[in-house]
């Protein structure tokens, strides 16, 4: 065993290219850096997957990587860094996209606030920490057929990857009356809805406290909690800002359909150069930048493609398709104004100085899980979509605001689907992104479920004494028309995105990814974000991508030993049994030794008593 570990240590030691690393500005940085030796991995796109997949790659000092952002550094950006501040950032932070007119909601066009920052959603989101039911990752492993996608599985990777701290500012429940707090306290008193200590168990469902992702007081996102500290001092790691993937294109020296090349353009400038990888490109764009991508590569539904005269070189019909999302609806009470109201400049001093105070925070801090009951009516009608029993259909999210309490009601188990497609063979125009919201009638059903459950709630006997009256829409005043209507016209996004690139059993024609996120009849390619998740989860989608990433490198790290290994008679065998163990051998990582503070997702647990 000993000749044979040692055998692989030379053959990786071998393999090491030039290390190149840096944080890098724009194109023009990277051709006075770059040299004539490739990058191990080329990996496209600095969110969530991005950023963590660039990072567990280069763990391994042998591992050359460049990690390509189309936006900016997160860095000094205070609406990012200050968790209350994050409705304030920026449309110089995101993509500028609209929906296309939806059938849905009268027509009506929706902005969607993607990120295009370093960090991606995690930067820019409401860093609302959920991970979901366990039924939906086990619905991967279903979908995929393959059951090394299940939350058994996963599990591990949400511990590697999550760090619970106390909330800060040292907080309790002395001091003035939390109306949220006595709801809690309340919330068995209540048939239909009860209270879950713990979110992130697989069971969601109940009356919950908020999981942020923050730490010290700011923002933790992927450009912090992944790629922060000394990650970005790793020689071996190159992160290239300001600079947008337009093509991947194929080798033309392979018969089979080979793909490690990225054209790349500076977003400043304009101009273009194309970069390599040796062992796997790595698409991480997200749900709508990853199709977007490979649209205008000419892989797609072949015929779709040549009608905007965009070159067909491999059809694949699901990309772009398959999209879901959150869609939610603001229902509204008048209070008892018992909060006092915050002095922004006195709390930004705090901030400044210490990391506390009341900026360290959203106004979210509880979250409500439903699931419709199961003699609704509209189930005589609809098959249940939901992943499984542990799975709710609806999440309230409750905030306050002065002598208001504002309720946004989402649905999590939507059956309406969209489309992500390119307009013409331009890839610097934008992609037209039709959600698809409230085309299947379940959905309008469903949602007037979650509208039901969320005033039975707030009129109950948890909020009895503070709450003073609804302000509306009331489905139970207005006529059935009148209330489609006005959900139709006030209803918005959670920015959710998922499905444009799903995995799908390996030998099945249908789906883009094989079950190792490989794109399906090309080699060298593999996606690992948002657009891989096949049903938008039960929950905010940044753990799914997380953990979704955390797996993905890990099955590239062992891809890689086994090619390696392959070359030798009597070893592949035992890498395919003992790679788990191998790969934890080969992450070589000072910063990341185990006994060190563990990176990744610093959770805040809103629990104040």
């Amino acid at each position: 065993m000993r000749k044979l570990t040692g055998t692989l240590v030379g053959l990786i030691a071998l393999s090491a290219s030039l290390a190149h690393g840096r944080v890098l500005e724009n194109l023009e940085q990277l051709q006075l850096d770059y040299t004539k030796e490739p990058y191990d991995f080329v990996v496209i796109g600095g969110g969530i997957g991005g950023s963590t997949v660039a990072s567990r790659l280069s763990e391994n000092p042998r591992f050359d990587v460049l990690l390509i952002e189309a936006g900016p550094t997160n860095e000094g950006v205070i609406d990012i860094a200050v968790p209350a501040f994050f409705l304030d950032i920026n449309s110089t932070y995101s993509w500028g996209h609209v929906t296309t007119p939806q059938i849905g909601l009268n027509n009506r066009s929706l902005p969607f606030n993607q990120a295009r920052v370093l960090g991606g959603s995690s930067s820019h989101n409401g860093m609302l920490y959920t991970r979901g039911s366990s039924d939906d990752f086990d619905l991967w492993g279903k979908v995929s057929e393959d059951r090394s996608w299940s939350w058994k599985t996963l599990f591990p990777y949400f511990l590697r990857n999550e760090k619970l701290v106390p909330p800060p500012g040292g907080r309790n429940a002395s001091g003035q009356y939390d109306p949220h707090f006595h709801a809690i306290q309340n919330a068995e008193q209540n048939k239909e809805i009860k209270f879950n200590l713990d979110v992130n168990s697989g069971k969601p469902s109940g009356l919950v406290w908020v999981q942020y992702t923050i730490g010290n007081g700011e923002r933790c996102s992927a450009a912090v909690g992944v790629l922060g500290g000394k990650v970005k001092e790793r020689p071996n790691l190159t992160i290239l800002l300001n600079t947008q993937a337009t093509r991947v294109l194929p080798s033309k020296e392979s018969r089979k359909l080979d793909i490690r090349t990225v054209e790349i353009v500076s977003v400043s400038s304009g101009k273009k150069t194309t970069v390599t990888a040796k062992k796997e490109l790595i698409v991480s764009a997200g749900a709508f930048g990853t199709p977007h991508l490979l649209l205008n590569s000419g892989i797609g539904d072949k015929k779709e493609l040549e009608d905007v005269k965009v070159k067909s070189i491999h059809h694949l019909p699901d990309v772009g398709k398959g999209l879901s999302d959150h869609l939610a609806f603001q229902l509204s009470w008048s209070a008892n104004d018992v909060v006092r109201p915050v002095d922004t400049v006195a709390a930004f001093e705090e901030w400044q100085t210490n990391r506390t105070g009341p900026l360290t925070e959203t106004r979210a801090h509880q979250l409500m899980f439903a699931r419709i009951a199961p003699d609704a009516p509209l189930f005589k009608e609809h098959r249940d979509p939901a992943a499984g029993p542990n799975s709710p259909h609806i999440e309230i999210v409750v905030l306050s605001v002065g002598p208001r309490i504002l309720a946004s009601v989402g649905l999590l188990t939507p059956k309406s689907r969209g489309t992500v497609k390119i307009a013409s063979n331009n890839p610097l125009e934008k992609p037209l992104i039709d959600l698809g919201y409230l085309t299947h009638p379940f959905d309008l059903l469903a949602f007037k479920e979650g509208v039901r459950i969320a005033k039975r709630w707030y009129e109950g006997s948890a909020y009895e004494g503070y709450v003073t009256g609804f302000l509306g829409p009331d489905l139970d005043t207005l006529s059935e028309r009148e209330f489609d209507n006005a959900l139709k016209a006030g209803a918005g996004t959670w920015e959710h995105p998922v499905g444009t690139a799903s995995i799908s059993p390996k030998e099945a024609k249908h789906g883009v990814l094989d079950p190792e996120l490989k794109v399906k009849g090309v080699k060298g390619l593999r996606v690992v974000d948002a657009s891989a998740i096949p049903y938008v989860p039960t929950a905010h989608t940044q753990a799914a991508v997380y953990v979704l990433a955390e797996r993905a490198s890990d099955l590239i790290k062992g891809s890689c030993l086994l090619q390696i290994a392959a070359k030798y008679d009597g070893i592949a065998g035992w890498l395919f049994v003992s790679s788990g163990l191998l790969m934890t051998s080969f992450a070589w990582s000072t910063d990341h030794a185990s006994n060190a503070v563990p990176y990744g997702v610093y959770v805040t647990h809103q629990k104040y008593f």
